[in-house]
């Protein structure tokens, strides 16, 4: 008898679900069970799942091109994402090019920066997840598994502590003042101005445990990238495209970013990722530097137009601050039942529910006991954080009120069995 083929034994699934299809914030399994989706792919099916309008756009774009190579020959739904993107992005960032996923075109951005500035460091924040290929795990700090056993890593990376002030037993303030203090005294002992390309950092840490990042710390690293010529690059990939109750997660501060990458949900689960720049800084990288054989894909984009449409005519941004004050506001209640809860934080739909045992060490057996019970609720959820002790909710910009109470309900009932 011929061997079974199989997947490698190292991805492991979070949950037993075998999908048969979904719709909406649900999941239905071949199991028969209807599953209450809060983890929507990480956060990429942003107007749930198969939503009308997206699949019409995606079937229609089958029947007329699923190819086009977009440095070979331009297709429509390109030109036309590009465009309304340009209502979306800050002033100035009127260059775009197109990748396929988040850590391409994080690479995308460093090999930007470095180009734009004529200067090889980067400075990322500890926590931070940019992806998986050598370069962006170089970047990312949210746990070993993502950067251990490849050495020798990208060198030109330096890391800055971010101001996790529930990890220091700090107010913000004090861990903003701190991470702002440290980082000027890694560019005076460590990485030069003069030798720093860029400022790399996620509005909200994904991986690295769904912890909003302080508004005036980015307004920091705004006012020391202006003052010595270092491009703010930041990572919206996951907090990005109405997640956190505006469209992007900087928009929380007052900092506005050099180059800026999305992925994720701005195409509700067709691959698709971009960065963008001032057609100033984008003429600066070298010929031929930027390209990829499916960047930009045609079914991609338009189902990221289409993406765009929905979210819009919806005010699903509106709709994901709304909801998420009703769901961070029931964590908050359930925070008072279960003192192994140690901190409830997040924005919007991008919310984070992080265990601590007795002793005040991370309790990363509780967050995956609690998953593990949701599952038997038929709640969705994933785990995240450097000692996978934050549990993550990352419902659908689309969410009712009904399944936010439904979410909680179900979360509260999980509590109770996987802390019993």
């Amino acid at each position: 008898m011929d061997p079974m083929t199989t997947l490698s034994p190292i991805l492991k699934q979070a949950t037993p679900v075998v999908v048969d299809h979904a719709l909406g914030s649900w999941i239905y399994g071949t199991d028969g069970r209807s599953y209450l989706d809060f983890t929507t792919g990480i956060g990429v099916t942003s107007t749930g799942h198969c939503h009308p309008r997206v699949v019409a756009a995606a079937q229609e774009q089958v029947g007329k091109i699923v190819h086009a190579q977009y440095t070979t020959v331009m297709h429509k739904p390109l030109l036309e994402l590009t465009d309304k993107l340009g209502n979306y992005l800050p002033a100035g960032l009127d260059s775009v090019f197109y990748a396929t996923t988040g850590a391409e075109a994080v690479e995308a951005a460093v090999r930007l920066a470095r180009m734009a500035t004529d200067r090889p460091n980067i400075i990322a924040f500890h926590g931070g997840f940019h992806g998986r290929t050598v370069a962006a795990a170089s970047l990312t700090t949210a746990g070993t598994r993502f950067r251990s056993g490849f050495a020798p890593l990208m060198s030109g990376v330096h890391i800055a502590p971010f101001p996790y002030a529930y990890r220091y037993g700090w107010d913000v303030d004090t861990a903003v003042d701190f991470a702002l203090r440290e980082l000027d005294h890694i560019l005076q002992t460590v990485s030069s101005p003069s030798d720093t390309a860029a400022f790399l950092i996620e509005p909200a840490l994904g991986d690295g445990g769904y912890l909003p990042t302080p508004p005036c710390f980015l307004d920091g690293l705004r006012e020391r990238a202006t003052a010595h010529g270092i491009a703010l690059v930041i990572d919206e990939v996951q907090a990005g495209v109405g997640r956190t109750g505006k469209f992007w997660g900087h928009q929380h501060s007052n900092a506005t970013p050099d180059i800026l990458i999305t992925a994720k949900g701005i195409a509700s689960g067709f691959p698709i990722s971009a960065i963008a720049a001032s057609t100033e800084t984008m003429s600066k990288a070298w010929p031929g530097s930027q390209g990829g054989t499916y960047g930009g894909n045609a079914v991609s984009a338009a189902a990221a137009v289409a993406t765009l449409d929905v979210i819009e005519d919806e005010q699903l941004v509106e709709n994901a601050r709304e909801r998420g004050e009703q769901l961070a506001a029931g964590l908050r209640e359930l925070k008072e039942q279960y003192p192994r809860i140690g901190d409830v934080r997040g924005l919007g739909l991008m919310q984070g529910v992080e265990f601590t045992a007795a002793d005040g060490t991370p309790d990363g057996a509780a967050a995956l006991a609690v998953q593990q019970a949701g599952v038997d609720e038929d709640l969705l959820l994933l785990t995240c954080g450097g000692y996978g002790n934050v549990v993550r909710v990352i419902p659908a910009l689309t969410v009712t009120p009904d399944e936010i109470d439904q979410g909680l309900a179900r979360f509260g009932a999980a509590l109770k069995a996987g802390l019993h």
